[in-house]
């Protein structure tokens, strides 16, 4: 066999207690590229188990005084968690006295095949191959099913019970939906919910960030181009809604789309033709729209900002994504899922978090939502010790304070001042210098981080801004720099 048609090292391992089968077994799977484990009996093996990874594993089914098939049962019936894969490894039973009713009770236990000695040279490749391609699909079908996870809309508030009735009832449908909430509130989560229980979910879901994409380059993106329709269109560019054709396109942030393009998204949804910028043939797709947004569509309306027509063509069935605070009980679920997530991103073993600690999580307003919680978790992953501990908190959320900064609430106010330094100063001075140093405290909690300092305070970023400038409060005074 030519060496680039050789296996990548898969580990093995081989279970049989005639050392002379072993080491022919071995010297074959060694001349495909494979690493190759030994032992000579289940305890054997269950210690190299321990220490080692295996992707396949061949086992005698008479090991001395010990049954193969009590290893094969002990294996298949191991609960799946975290720590243990030991029963995804196919197992290939081998034996010298094979009878029917061994076959039939290793296949009943989950035995991914069954051979007899001696053992054929070119037989024992061809299942160690196919029992490989089985690990591999099997690793590729976990990892789909940890993608999916994250994914996954968690909670059993009354709230959340409402939004699964609504999502349930919508998703099969043909129907447009617009998910409105505050940001952080997780509206993708249900966009994707509708198209992984909708007709359309074997099709592609296409994420389209409206507020992310400059005006110029919407209709681009949104319709493709042709070569040529622009400089820098050095070649043909299929655009979002032909790439959704048979699925689902998530148009997020709708209300932050410029009038030209709404007008030209409308036509979509009407007719559901489009032409590429910088082209003249007339293009079809055939796909389900979803919306959200942050903002309030009705007074945009009004306002004239936001198409009428295109606002009633999207708001076909309304779905409100609730705030956290509505589903303070949901945190410990959602904690619990964030930790486990960010320590496998992470490469850390699984911290506990302490009670103290998940009931100031839950009496904190969360006003970037369940974005927030999940910046913060993966915060206090990183930062803590084997368990999440109270000390481990920001000052925000009831951690240790540096000395001398005023007391705050869970929101904020200043519950302590020293009034007699503003002696002698107007209503309008004392006013200034405490709303100063307040921001300078919410500014320090959010590590100069412009946007959930905002969010804090109650506030558009833009008028935070604004007010620092007023103030006269520098840009990451004493941090090196502020964050949006």
């Amino acid at each position: 066999m030519a060496d680039e048609d050789k296996a990548g090292g898969e580990p093995i391992l081989i279970v049989d207690d005639e050392k002379n089968i072993r080491r022919t077994v071995r010297m074959v799977l060694e001349g495909e590229g494979h690493t190759v484990h030994e032992a000579g009996s289940i305890a054997e093996a269950e210690a190299l188990l321990g220490r080692e990874t295996v992707d396949v594993m061949l086992l005698d089914v008479k090991l001395g005084d010990d049954n193969g098939l009590d290893l094969l049962r002990s294996l298949k019936t191991r609960s799946e968690d975290a720590a243990s894969t030991l029963s995804e490894i196919p197992v290939v039973m081998i034996s010298g006295h094979a009878t029917i009713e061994d076959a039939v009770a290793a296949t009943r236990l989950g035995a991914f095949d069954f051979m007899e000695k001696p053992l054929d040279r070119n037989r024992v490749m061809v299942t160690v191959r196919n029992a490989l391609d089985r690990r591999r699909m099997s690793r590729e079908i976990a990892a789909l099913r940890k993608a999916d996870a994250r994914w996954e809309l968690l909670g059993g508030t009354p709230v959340m019970g409402e939004l699964r009735r609504q999502i349930a009832k919508v998703a099969p449908t043909r129907s447009r939906v617009l998910i409105t909430g505050e940001s952080g509130t997780g509206k993708e989560l249900i966009a994707r919910a509708i198209h992984r229980n909708s007709a359309v979910s074997a099709g592609p879901f296409v994420k389209v960030n409206c507020a992310a994409i400059p005006p110029e380059l919407i209709e681009s993106e949104l319709f493709g181009h042709e070569r040529g329709a622009f400089t820098g269109a050095v070649a043909k560019k299929r655009g979002l809604f032909e790439v959704a054709d048979g699925g689902t396109i998530f148009l997020d942030e709708i209300g932050d789309m410029a009038l030209p393009a709404q007008a030209k998204v409308l036509r979509v949804l009407q007719t559901g033709e489009f032409t590429r910028v910088g082209g003249e043939k007339s293009l079809r797709t055939d796909c389900r729209v979803v919306a959200a947004t942050n903002r309030d569509l009705e007074q945009m309306v009004k306002e004239g900002t936001f198409r009428e027509d295109l606002y009633f063509r999207l708001n076909v069935v309304p779905i409100r994504s609730p705030d956290l605070k509505e589903r303070a009980d949901d945190i410990p679920l959602l904690v619990e899922s964030f930790v486990r997530e960010c320590c496998d991103e992470n490469g850390l073993g699984y911290k506990p978090v302490d009670d103290p600690v998940l009931e100031r999580l839950k009496q904190y307003e969360w006003p970037g939502n369940v974005r927030e919680l999940r910046n913060v978790v993966e915060r206090l992953v990183i930062m803590s010790d084997e368990v999440i501990r109270e000390k481990d908190l920001p000052p925000y959320l009831g951690g240790p304070r540096p000395a001398g900064s005023l007391k705050t609430g869970n929101t904020g106010p200043v519950t302590a001042i020293d009034l007699g330094r503003y002696a002698g100063k107007s209503l309008r001075e004392f006013r200034e210098e405490v709303e100063s140093e307040f921001i300078r405290i919410r500014l320090a909690e959010f590590d100069w981080n412009i946007s959930r300092t905002a969010q804090a305070l109650g506030i558009e970023r833009t008028n935070l801004h604004k007010k620092l400038r007023a103030l006269g409060i520098h840009r990451g005074e004493g941090q090196g720099g502020d964050h949006e």
